[in-house]
């Protein structure tokens, strides 16, 4: 593959050495992708510590060319990985890669600076700042998130480190007042829709476990959080000397990609004076569409909203976007000031521009997201970005118009972005074996090899997900997981009716 000799003296950045081995590490990623859809999406049958027996039990003394780590990488490590760029993956939600997030990614690893102050790297700072007022301007957010509206906004590396930073933002501006020893009082809010992440924040911000409401919703409000219902539990909560202090609003769940109604949400949230966090991590994607930006009305009553470009925007892991009205409520939780990190130079001190992320996030050093969603950004534009969410929701709408009429199947929840829940219906009333029906049919169409999808369970009842967005994702992968599905569901109910 041209790779270089490997050489006594380690010159780990040689200008020629990086060129060949990162060229044999880019023909090798290219022959994975132009043959991606023959392997089994999800490898059947392998068990816990087959790697551990394939490699050696301790690292190398000596130096390996590329040429052989590339090959383990072939005969051990490929066949036993879920491949989420396969055309045919269909669970979870997409994990995106694209020619231009990797190039990002390239250029971002490559230059592998740290713009965890402004000092630090001054452009790769400044880029951030820029990167994220074009995605909310491209989302339709309101302008008090954009950094040119007195908010702004921070690429984290998921979800739960934004929900992390926001639960305690909103912490530390009730106990400002309060002071520390009412933390026992503040109260969460969600759904029984909502990612189970805002339970693990809240308990690392201190919340109690006993002070988190996981609200019921229902089919009657599509799986969506009710305000009534919200407002009731707060309304408890404040007659029992407690404190509302956080509320969360998803836009595409995870097990059924509901909405909850943000603007209803949100005056609830004002009357009670919590922090109102929207999480579109998944479907926030779809606003670049103008057709779906109605999802999101109301934000301007939020205080935070994130999403992650690297679920459904063409934006290899990890980029999540946080925005925030207020980023003096997210630094007042998160800054630290040693002398050692200190903007240097008269050029950096108290101007509005030197942004320090390290005070945006947990961790103190920070990547170069930036330049990778800048990319993205760049070579696709907005029109090539919509076309690609488009098209999944396209392929969806199909998917779901092909079960529901298939009178075998049954639509489980409705369909809003490209995520499409169903199940067998049971074949009798009373039918006491549609749950094991449909795990069967689910473990029979990832067991071929040939698709890979997941399941929730709502109302008691199992149902298969199938979850349309890979990069390389086109109709006839969705029309052939439907001619595997439907034939695998004769098989299982074969075996159900002898």
């Amino acid at each position: 593959m041209g790779s270089l000799p490997v050489d006594a003296t380690l010159r780990p950045l040689d200008p020629v050495a990086f060129a060949g081995e990162s060229r044999a590490v880019l023909e090798f990623l290219a022959e994975y992708y132009g043959g991606v859809d023959k392997y089994p999406v999800r490898a059947a049958n392998l068990e816990p510590g087959r790697l551990r027996g394939l490699l050696p039990e301790a690292a190398p003394e000596s130096s390996e060319t590329m040429e052989d780590v590339l090959e383990d990488v072939r005969r051990d490590i490929l066949p036993g990985l879920t491949h989420w760029q396969s055309p045919s993956f269909f669970a979870y939600f997409p994990m995106n890669a694209s020619a231009a997030g990797f190039a990002g990614e390239m250029l971002s690893a490559g230059l592998n600076v740290v713009p965890f102050v402004w000092a630090a790297s001054p452009a790769a700072a400044e880029l951030e700042g820029i990167v994220v007022d074009w995605m909310g301007g491209l989302l339709g957010l309101p302008r008090r998130f954009l950094f040119s509206g007195g908010g702004g906004g921070v690429l984290q590396g998921s979800t739960c480190e934004a929900v992390v930073c926001t639960l305690a933002a909103a912490r530390d501006r009730a106990l400002r007042s309060l002071g520390h020893e009412a933390i026992v009082r503040l109260v969460v809010y969600a759904s029984d829709q909502t990612h189970a992440t805002f339970q693990k924040g809240a308990r690392l911000v201190g919340i109690p476990p006993a002070n988190f409401r996981v609200i019921a919703t229902s089919a009657a409000s599509g799986y969506g959080l009710a305000a009534d219902a919200v407002r009731a539990a707060a309304d408890r909560d404040v007659a029992r000397g407690l404190l509302p202090l956080y509320l969360c609003a998803t836009v595409g769940t995870t097990g059924l990609g509901a909405v909850d109604p943000v603007r209803e949400l949100g005056e609830v949230a004002r009357r009670h004076g919590m922090w109102l966090h929207v999480d579109a991590a998944y479907a926030g994607s779809a606003a670049v569409c103008p057709e779906f930006q109605g999802y999101l009305d109301g934000a301007e009553l939020a205080d935070s909203v994130s999403m992650n470009p690297h679920k459904w925007f063409l934006t290899n892991m990890d980029c999540c976007c946080l925005w925030v009205a207020s980023p003096a409520a997210l630094t007042a939780a998160l800054s630290t000031d040693p002398e050692y990190l200190k903007n240097v130079g008269d050029n950096g001190a108290a101007t509005p521009a030197a942004i320090d992320y390290k005070d945006w996030q947990i961790s103190m050093s920070h990547r170069f997201r930036a330049i990778k969603l800048w990319v993205v950004l760049r070579r696709y534009g907005a029109v090539g970005l919509r076309g690609h969410i488009r098209r999944h929701i396209a392929a969806a709408k199909w998917f779901e118009e092909a079960v529901a009429a298939d009178e075998r199947f049954e639509v489980a929840a409705p369909r809003r972005f490209s995520l499409v829940c169903f199940r067998l219906r049971p074949r009798f009333e009373g039918d006491a074996t549609v749950d094991d029906v449909n795990r069967e049919l689910l473990a029979a169409v990832n067991e071929s090899g040939r698709a890979f999808m997941t399941h929730f369970v709502v109302d008691g009842k199992f149902v298969i997900r199938l979850a349309v967005g890979g990069a390389a994702t086109e109709m006839r992968h969705v029309r052939d997981v439907w001619e595997l599905l439907q034939g695998k569901a004769e098989d299982v109910l074969q075996r159900y009716q002898s």
